[in-house]
């Protein structure tokens, strides 16, 4: 997988985070793609999203 196609994971992620947190939202339907999105990210990577953002914002 190219770094673009990671960044596109990383983007989708943050997008949906924002998508869930607005009201009148299929929750379910959201946190489906959420954990789908992780996989892919872990599959590619190795590394988990939650602690790869977590260092992205700490910098």
């Amino acid at each position: 997988m190219k770094n673009s196609d990671i960044k596109k994971l990383i983007s989708q992620y943050k997008e949906t985070i924002m998508k869930q947190r607005k009201k009148n939202t299929d929750s379910f339907r959201l946190s489906e793609k959420l954990k789908e999105i992780e996989h892919r990210y872990y599959h590619e990577t190795g590394r988990t999203l939650k602690s790869d953002l977590g260092d992205f914002k700490e910098n």
